[in-house]
Protein backbone atom coordinates (compact mmCIF):
# COMPACT_ATOMS: atom_id res chain seq x y z
CA UNK A 1 0.00 0.00 0.00
CA UNK A 2 0.75 3.38 -0.77
CA UNK A 3 0.04 6.95 0.89
CA UNK A 4 1.11 10.38 -0.77
CA UNK A 5 -0.92 12.64 0.45
CA UNK A 6 0.46 16.53 1.23
CA UNK A 7 -1.57 17.53 4.23
CA UNK A 8 -0.30 18.97 7.27
CA UNK A 9 -1.96 19.30 10.17
CA UNK A 10 -1.01 19.32 14.22
CA UNK A 11 0.77 17.21 16.20
CA UNK A 12 -1.83 17.19 18.26
CA UNK A 13 -4.25 15.47 15.58
CA UNK A 14 -1.76 12.75 15.31
CA UNK A 15 -2.67 10.51 18.32
CA UNK A 16 0.43 11.39 20.36
CA UNK A 17 0.22 11.51 24.41
CA UNK A 18 -0.43 14.87 26.14
CA UNK A 19 3.14 13.93 28.25
CA UNK A 20 4.59 14.01 25.04
CA UNK A 21 2.53 17.19 23.12
CA UNK A 22 3.71 19.00 25.99
CA UNK A 23 7.67 18.40 25.71
CA UNK A 24 7.18 19.13 21.90
CA UNK A 25 5.57 22.03 22.64
CA UNK A 26 8.08 23.06 25.29
CA UNK A 27 10.64 22.78 22.42
CA UNK A 28 9.30 24.81 19.76
CA UNK A 29 7.86 21.86 17.60
CA UNK A 30 4.44 23.44 16.76
CA UNK A 31 4.09 21.69 13.80
CA UNK A 32 4.45 18.65 12.10
CA UNK A 33 6.58 18.01 8.57
CA UNK A 34 4.69 16.21 6.32
CA UNK A 35 6.89 13.28 7.18
CA UNK A 36 5.76 13.16 10.32
CA UNK A 37 2.31 14.16 9.63
CA UNK A 38 1.51 11.03 7.84
CA UNK A 39 4.62 8.20 9.71
CA UNK A 40 3.14 9.14 13.07
CA UNK A 41 -0.72 7.79 13.33
CA UNK A 42 0.52 4.66 11.49
CA UNK A 43 2.92 4.48 13.32
CA UNK A 44 1.53 4.77 16.96
CA UNK A 45 -0.73 1.88 15.13
CA UNK A 46 1.72 -0.11 15.58
CA UNK A 47 1.87 -0.88 11.93
CA UNK A 48 5.22 -1.67 9.18
CA UNK A 49 6.44 1.08 6.85
CA UNK A 50 8.79 1.96 4.44
CA UNK A 51 9.31 5.77 4.34
CA UNK A 52 10.57 7.64 1.60
CA UNK A 53 11.60 11.23 2.14
CA UNK A 54 14.35 13.32 1.14
CA UNK A 55 16.93 14.02 4.04
CA UNK A 56 16.30 17.09 6.26
CA UNK A 57 12.43 16.47 6.57
CA UNK A 58 12.29 15.31 10.16
CA UNK A 59 12.56 11.73 9.90
CA UNK A 60 14.20 11.17 13.23
CA UNK A 61 11.13 12.61 15.04
CA UNK A 62 8.80 10.69 12.65
CA UNK A 63 9.69 7.32 13.70
CA UNK A 64 11.49 8.17 17.39
CA UNK A 65 8.04 10.07 18.67
CA UNK A 66 5.68 6.62 18.15
CA UNK A 67 8.91 4.76 19.10
CA UNK A 68 9.32 6.49 22.57
CA UNK A 69 5.57 6.49 23.28
CA UNK A 70 5.51 2.50 22.79
CA UNK A 71 8.70 1.72 24.87
CA UNK A 72 7.74 4.05 27.78
CA UNK A 73 4.78 0.85 28.16
CA UNK A 74 6.94 -2.21 26.70
CA UNK A 75 9.76 -3.57 25.15
CA UNK A 76 12.84 -1.84 23.64
CA UNK A 77 13.54 -0.33 20.84
CA UNK A 78 16.73 -0.45 18.27
CA UNK A 79 17.17 2.23 16.04
CA UNK A 80 20.12 1.22 12.82
CA UNK A 81 21.84 3.81 10.87
CA UNK A 82 25.19 3.69 8.61
CA UNK A 83 27.60 6.07 11.02
CA UNK A 84 28.62 6.80 13.79
CA UNK A 85 27.88 10.64 13.57
CA UNK A 86 24.64 9.83 12.84
CA UNK A 87 24.16 7.34 15.64
CA UNK A 88 25.09 10.57 17.72
CA UNK A 89 22.75 12.79 16.46
CA UNK A 90 20.04 10.67 16.05
CA UNK A 91 20.70 9.81 19.99
CA UNK A 92 20.71 13.78 20.77
CA UNK A 93 17.72 14.11 19.07
CA UNK A 94 15.61 11.22 20.66
CA UNK A 95 17.03 12.22 24.11
CA UNK A 96 15.23 15.65 24.17
CA UNK A 97 11.83 14.23 24.02
CA UNK A 98 12.87 11.54 25.89
CA UNK A 99 15.05 12.52 28.89
CA UNK A 100 12.27 14.36 30.67
CA UNK A 101 10.18 10.61 30.57
CA UNK A 102 13.04 9.44 31.69
CA UNK A 103 13.61 7.40 28.93
CA UNK A 104 17.35 5.69 29.01
CA UNK A 105 18.89 5.87 25.47
CA UNK A 106 22.59 4.17 24.36
CA UNK A 107 24.48 4.71 21.51
CA UNK A 108 26.72 1.10 20.27
CA UNK A 109 29.05 2.39 17.60
CA UNK A 110 32.90 1.31 16.60
CA UNK A 111 35.49 3.79 17.44
CA UNK A 112 34.71 3.77 20.87
CA UNK A 113 35.23 1.17 24.38
CA UNK A 114 33.34 -2.00 23.73
CA UNK A 115 33.25 -2.68 27.51
CA UNK A 116 31.31 0.81 28.29
CA UNK A 117 28.95 -0.28 25.90
CA UNK A 118 28.62 -3.67 27.09
CA UNK A 119 27.88 -2.32 30.60
CA UNK A 120 25.38 0.07 29.56
CA UNK A 121 23.11 -2.50 27.31
CA UNK A 122 23.22 -4.84 30.65
CA UNK A 123 21.13 -2.16 32.38
CA UNK A 124 18.43 -2.28 30.16
CA UNK A 125 18.14 0.94 28.22
CA UNK A 126 14.38 1.71 26.52
CA UNK A 127 16.43 2.83 23.23
CA UNK A 128 19.73 1.93 21.58
CA UNK A 129 21.34 3.45 18.63
CA UNK A 130 23.64 1.26 16.64
CA UNK A 131 25.71 1.04 14.04
CA UNK A 132 25.20 -2.87 12.53
CA UNK A 133 28.73 -3.63 12.77
CA UNK A 134 29.37 -3.06 16.32
CA UNK A 135 26.18 -4.33 17.32
CA UNK A 136 26.16 -7.38 14.79
CA UNK A 137 29.69 -7.99 16.89
CA UNK A 138 28.14 -7.96 20.10
CA UNK A 139 25.91 -10.23 19.11
CA UNK A 140 27.90 -13.05 17.92
CA UNK A 141 29.76 -12.27 21.09
CA UNK A 142 27.03 -13.46 23.39
CA UNK A 143 27.12 -10.02 25.06
CA UNK A 144 23.90 -8.58 24.12
CA UNK A 145 20.39 -10.28 22.96
CA UNK A 146 17.31 -8.78 21.15
CA UNK A 147 14.59 -10.42 23.43
CA UNK A 148 13.27 -7.64 24.36
CA UNK A 149 13.65 -5.76 21.06
CA UNK A 150 10.06 -5.04 19.75
CA UNK A 151 10.70 -1.77 17.28
CA UNK A 152 13.16 -1.43 14.84
CA UNK A 153 14.19 1.24 12.62
CA UNK A 154 16.26 1.30 9.81
CA UNK A 155 17.37 4.52 8.87
CA UNK A 156 19.33 5.76 5.76
CA UNK A 157 18.93 2.02 4.92
CA UNK A 158 20.10 2.82 1.35
CA UNK A 159 23.53 4.09 2.50
CA UNK A 160 23.77 0.93 4.85
CA UNK A 161 22.96 -1.53 1.95
CA UNK A 162 25.49 1.20 -0.13
CA UNK A 163 28.88 0.37 2.33
CA UNK A 164 27.92 -3.67 2.63
CA UNK A 165 25.81 -3.72 5.65
CA UNK A 166 23.76 -6.16 4.07
CA UNK A 167 24.66 -9.16 5.90
CA UNK A 168 24.88 -7.97 9.47
CA UNK A 169 21.30 -6.08 9.32
CA UNK A 170 19.99 -9.64 8.20
CA UNK A 171 21.63 -11.24 10.88
CA UNK A 172 20.07 -8.28 13.12
CA UNK A 173 16.15 -9.03 11.90
CA UNK A 174 17.01 -12.67 11.30
CA UNK A 175 18.13 -12.66 15.51
CA UNK A 176 15.47 -9.98 16.60
CA UNK A 177 11.87 -11.37 17.94
CA UNK A 178 8.92 -12.08 14.93
CA UNK A 179 6.46 -9.80 17.36
CA UNK A 180 8.18 -6.90 16.59
CA UNK A 181 7.36 -3.60 14.42
CA UNK A 182 9.37 -2.34 11.62
CA UNK A 183 10.26 0.92 9.69
CA UNK A 184 12.38 1.50 7.41
CA UNK A 185 13.79 5.37 6.07
CA UNK A 186 15.42 5.70 3.23
CA UNK A 187 16.10 8.87 -0.01
CA UNK A 188 16.49 6.33 -2.45
CA UNK A 189 14.84 2.91 -3.26
CA UNK A 190 17.03 0.70 -4.66
CA UNK A 191 16.02 -2.72 -5.63
CA UNK A 192 17.72 -4.38 -2.70
CA UNK A 193 15.27 -2.38 -0.35
CA UNK A 194 12.16 -4.43 -1.52
CA UNK A 195 13.95 -7.30 -1.20
CA UNK A 196 14.73 -6.91 2.43
CA UNK A 197 11.08 -5.85 2.78
CA UNK A 198 9.48 -8.48 1.89
CA UNK A 199 11.57 -10.70 3.54
CA UNK A 200 11.31 -9.04 6.91
CA UNK A 201 8.21 -6.65 7.24
CA UNK A 202 4.96 -7.86 7.19
CA UNK A 203 2.46 -5.87 4.67
CA UNK A 204 4.42 -2.50 5.31
CA UNK A 205 2.86 0.83 4.33
CA UNK A 206 4.49 2.65 1.89
CA UNK A 207 4.84 6.39 2.71
CA UNK A 208 6.64 8.36 -0.17
CA UNK A 209 6.62 12.43 0.63
CA UNK A 210 8.64 12.94 -2.71
CA UNK A 211 10.07 11.04 -5.35
CA UNK A 212 13.14 9.23 -4.90
CA UNK A 213 15.91 11.59 -6.08
CA UNK A 214 13.79 14.65 -5.44
CA UNK A 215 15.85 17.47 -3.65
CA UNK A 216 15.18 20.18 -1.93
CA UNK A 217 13.63 22.94 -4.18
CA UNK A 218 15.67 25.77 -1.56
CA UNK A 219 19.46 24.00 -3.71
CA UNK A 220 20.64 25.76 -6.51
CA UNK A 221 22.98 23.82 -8.80
CA UNK A 222 25.95 24.64 -10.81
CA UNK A 223 28.68 22.59 -12.26
CA UNK A 224 31.95 23.72 -13.88
CA UNK A 225 34.02 21.73 -15.79
CA UNK A 226 37.56 22.45 -14.74
CA UNK A 227 40.91 19.89 -15.39
CA UNK A 228 42.11 17.79 -12.12
CA UNK A 229 45.45 20.29 -11.80
CA UNK A 230 43.12 23.42 -11.44
CA UNK A 231 40.59 22.24 -9.14
CA UNK A 232 42.19 23.52 -6.26
CA UNK A 233 42.50 27.11 -7.94
CA UNK A 234 38.55 26.87 -8.79
CA UNK A 235 37.90 25.99 -5.06
CA UNK A 236 40.27 28.93 -4.23
CA UNK A 237 38.40 30.78 -6.22
CA UNK A 238 34.70 30.05 -4.84
CA UNK A 239 35.97 30.25 -1.66
CA UNK A 240 36.96 34.05 -2.27
CA UNK A 241 33.85 34.45 -3.32
CA UNK A 242 31.30 32.95 -0.32
CA UNK A 243 33.84 34.08 2.52
CA UNK A 244 30.94 34.43 4.76
CA UNK A 245 29.01 31.04 4.17
CA UNK A 246 29.25 27.72 5.90
CA UNK A 247 31.07 25.40 3.93
CA UNK A 248 30.72 21.65 3.19
CA UNK A 249 33.49 20.14 0.73
CA UNK A 250 33.49 16.11 -0.36
CA UNK A 251 36.50 14.64 -1.56
CA UNK A 252 36.17 10.94 -2.94
CA UNK A 253 39.18 9.77 -0.72
CA UNK A 254 40.64 10.21 3.27
CA UNK A 255 43.88 11.03 1.96
CA UNK A 256 42.35 13.97 -0.81
CA UNK A 257 40.28 14.92 2.75
CA UNK A 258 43.50 15.70 4.29
CA UNK A 259 45.14 17.41 1.48
CA UNK A 260 41.96 19.66 0.33
CA UNK A 261 42.02 20.61 4.37
CA UNK A 262 45.42 21.67 4.89
CA UNK A 263 45.22 23.62 1.40
CA UNK A 264 42.47 25.87 2.26
CA UNK A 265 44.11 26.62 5.75
CA UNK A 266 46.88 27.67 3.56
CA UNK A 267 44.07 29.97 1.87
CA UNK A 268 43.83 31.72 5.54
CA UNK A 269 40.15 29.88 5.65
CA UNK A 270 39.11 27.95 8.86
CA UNK A 271 39.09 24.22 7.51
CA UNK A 272 39.21 20.91 9.61
CA UNK A 273 38.37 17.48 7.99
CA UNK A 274 36.13 14.18 8.82
CA UNK A 275 37.45 10.84 7.25
CA UNK A 276 37.80 7.48 8.42
CA UNK A 277 41.43 7.59 8.92
CA UNK A 278 40.20 9.96 12.20
CA UNK A 279 39.43 8.89 15.46
CA UNK A 280 36.00 8.97 17.22
CA UNK A 281 37.51 11.51 19.01
CA UNK A 282 38.77 13.81 16.25
CA UNK A 283 35.67 13.13 14.58
CA UNK A 284 33.45 14.78 17.10
CA UNK A 285 35.54 17.82 17.71
CA UNK A 286 36.05 18.34 14.06
CA UNK A 287 31.95 18.33 13.44
CA UNK A 288 31.45 20.04 16.99
CA UNK A 289 34.10 22.60 15.74
CA UNK A 290 32.15 23.09 12.37
CA UNK A 291 28.50 23.50 14.26
CA UNK A 292 29.35 26.09 16.69
CA UNK A 293 31.52 28.15 13.92
CA UNK A 294 35.50 27.16 14.99
CA UNK A 295 36.00 26.09 11.51
CA UNK A 296 33.73 27.52 8.59
CA UNK A 297 34.63 24.97 5.86
CA UNK A 298 34.60 21.07 6.76
CA UNK A 299 36.09 18.56 4.08
CA UNK A 300 34.45 14.89 4.39
CA UNK A 301 34.06 11.72 2.36
CA UNK A 302 31.18 10.31 1.83
CA UNK A 303 30.97 9.14 5.85
CA UNK A 304 29.60 12.98 6.15
CA UNK A 305 26.63 12.68 3.64
CA UNK A 306 24.67 10.80 6.16
CA UNK A 307 26.33 11.52 9.32
CA UNK A 308 26.08 15.47 9.09
CA UNK A 309 22.98 17.36 10.53
CA UNK A 310 23.73 20.64 10.42
CA UNK A 311 20.58 23.23 9.46
CA UNK A 312 22.54 26.46 8.58
CA UNK A 313 25.41 24.70 6.00
CA UNK A 314 24.98 27.16 2.85
CA UNK A 315 27.20 25.65 0.67
CA UNK A 316 28.01 22.34 -0.51
CA UNK A 317 30.83 21.71 -3.29
CA UNK A 318 32.07 18.67 -5.01
CA UNK A 319 35.53 18.58 -5.07
CA UNK A 320 35.10 15.15 -6.44
CA UNK A 321 32.40 13.98 -8.36
CA UNK A 322 30.39 11.14 -6.82
CA UNK A 323 30.42 7.36 -7.82
CA UNK A 324 26.91 7.50 -8.05
CA UNK A 325 23.91 9.19 -8.38
CA UNK A 326 22.50 8.26 -4.61
CA UNK A 327 25.61 10.11 -3.32
CA UNK A 328 24.91 13.02 -5.30
CA UNK A 329 21.47 13.39 -3.65
CA UNK A 330 22.82 12.48 0.02
CA UNK A 331 25.45 15.16 -0.65
CA UNK A 332 23.45 17.96 -1.98
CA UNK A 333 20.60 17.16 0.79
CA UNK A 334 23.22 18.86 3.33
CA UNK A 335 22.61 22.13 2.47
CA UNK A 336 19.16 23.77 2.04
CA UNK A 337 17.57 22.10 4.56
CA UNK A 338 14.39 23.07 6.60
CA UNK A 339 13.35 25.73 4.06
CA UNK A 340 16.69 27.64 4.00
CA UNK A 341 18.51 28.49 0.63
CA UNK A 342 21.42 26.26 -0.05
CA UNK A 343 23.72 26.22 -3.66
CA UNK A 344 25.36 23.01 -4.78
CA UNK A 345 28.60 23.10 -6.92
CA UNK A 346 30.35 20.69 -8.70
CA UNK A 347 33.66 20.42 -9.86
CA UNK A 348 33.31 17.67 -12.97
CA UNK A 349 35.94 16.66 -15.72
CA UNK A 350 35.26 15.50 -19.30
CA UNK A 351 35.21 11.92 -18.43
CA UNK A 352 32.28 12.51 -16.29
CA UNK A 353 29.44 13.52 -19.10
CA UNK A 354 27.68 9.62 -18.33
CA UNK A 355 27.38 10.55 -14.27
CA UNK A 356 25.94 13.76 -14.89
CA UNK A 357 23.23 12.10 -17.29
CA UNK A 358 22.27 9.30 -14.65
CA UNK A 359 22.29 11.91 -12.17
CA UNK A 360 19.89 14.27 -14.27
CA UNK A 361 17.92 11.41 -14.78
CA UNK A 362 17.67 10.77 -10.90
CA UNK A 363 16.88 14.15 -10.07
CA UNK A 364 14.53 14.87 -13.16
CA UNK A 365 16.55 18.42 -13.83
CA UNK A 366 19.05 19.39 -16.68
CA UNK A 367 22.13 20.67 -14.08
CA UNK A 368 23.47 23.62 -15.66
CA UNK A 369 27.29 24.35 -16.84
CA UNK A 370 28.40 27.05 -16.26
CA UNK A 371 31.92 28.99 -17.58
CA UNK A 372 35.00 29.12 -15.39
CA UNK A 373 35.74 32.53 -13.69
CA UNK A 374 38.75 33.73 -14.05
CA UNK A 375 41.16 31.72 -11.44
CA UNK A 376 43.64 33.06 -9.21
CA UNK A 377 47.25 32.02 -9.16
CA UNK A 378 48.24 29.25 -7.99
CA UNK A 379 49.25 29.29 -4.62
CA UNK A 380 52.73 28.44 -3.37
CA UNK A 381 53.78 25.47 -1.37
CA UNK A 382 54.40 25.34 2.04
CA UNK A 383 58.26 24.59 2.70
CA UNK A 384 57.59 21.45 4.92
CA UNK A 385 55.02 20.60 2.08
CA UNK A 386 57.19 20.83 -1.03
CA UNK A 387 59.92 18.63 0.87
CA UNK A 388 57.24 15.88 1.89
CA UNK A 389 56.27 15.90 -1.59
CA UNK A 390 60.11 15.98 -2.61
CA UNK A 391 60.50 13.08 -0.39
CA UNK A 392 58.24 11.20 -2.06
CA UNK A 393 58.97 11.48 -5.28
CA UNK A 394 62.33 10.88 -4.47
CA UNK A 395 64.54 7.45 -5.33
CA UNK A 396 67.26 7.48 -2.58
CA UNK A 397 70.17 5.19 -4.01
CA UNK A 398 71.17 2.64 -1.83
CA UNK A 399 74.55 3.06 -0.03
CA UNK A 400 77.64 0.55 -0.35
CA UNK A 401 77.67 0.01 3.63
CA UNK A 402 73.48 -1.04 3.11
CA UNK A 403 74.19 -2.79 0.18
CA UNK A 404 76.13 -5.58 2.28
CA UNK A 405 74.41 -5.29 5.08
CA UNK A 406 71.61 -6.64 2.97
CA UNK A 407 74.19 -9.63 1.32
CA UNK A 408 74.45 -10.61 4.89
CA UNK A 409 71.02 -10.99 6.10
CA UNK A 410 70.48 -12.70 2.79
CA UNK A 411 73.34 -15.16 3.20
CA UNK A 412 72.01 -16.11 6.75
CA UNK A 413 68.48 -16.28 5.46
CA UNK A 414 69.87 -19.26 3.46
CA UNK A 415 71.69 -20.67 5.87
CA UNK A 416 68.54 -21.08 8.03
Amino acid sequence: MTQSKPSIGRFRDLGIDEEILAILAKQGFNTPTPIQNQVIPDALEKKDIIGIAQTGTGKTLAFGIPMIQHILYKGQGLILVPTRELAIQVEEAIKRIGDPLGLRCVVVIGGTSQHAQVNALKRNPHIIVATPGRLADLINQRAYALDRVNIIILDEADRMLDIGFLPQIKKILETAPQERQTMLFSATMPKSIPSLASAFMKMPIRIEIAPQGTLSETVEQELFVVTKDNKMRLLDSILQRYQKDKTLIFSRTKYGSKRIARDIRNMGHTATEIHSNRSQAQRKVALEGFINGRFRVLVATDIASRGIDVKDISLVINFDFPNNSEDYVHRIGRTGRVGRYGKAISFVTSSNKADIRKIELLIRKSLPILSLPVLPPERKRSPHEKQSQDQRGRQYPIKRHQRSFQRRRGDNHHRR
